[in-house]
């Protein structure tokens, strides 16, 4: 299983279109899951932090292959995978993160 998170630095003035966009998601999310699955993405996380004055997002990523699912995500043809890739142009700046630890419980509490 692979594991991965980015840092993403959005262009100033952005966070009305990231509220857009987390709604659309929200509202369409048998079909954002329906892509996840075409990904083989078990998980995918998005967080919102603001740092000295800018605004960023954080993605998070769990999946049987994060190349295959990038890939994959490129290729799509799901309607929702557009909104994403329109999304994606109040990005000013994509920061990888280097997993250090990760840890998983698989016995239920």
């Amino acid at each position: 299983m692979d594991v991965g998170a980015v840092l993403i630095k959005l262009k100033a003035n952005s966070m009305a279109d990231v509220e857009v966009w987390q709604r659309e998601i929200q509202q369409r999310k048998a079909e954002a899951i329906q892509t996840l699955q075409a990904e083989g993405v078990t998980v995918e996380s998005w967080f919102q932090l603001e740092l000295n004055g800018d605004d960023y997002l954080l993605a998070y990523m769990r999946a049987k292959d994060i190349a295959h699912a990038q890939q994959v995500a490129r290729n799509s043809a799901f309607e929702i995978d557009q909104v994403h890739r329109q999304f994606k142009q109040h990005w000013a700046q994509v920061i990888p993160a280097q997993l250090l630890v990760d840890l998983e419980n698989n016995e239920q509490c």
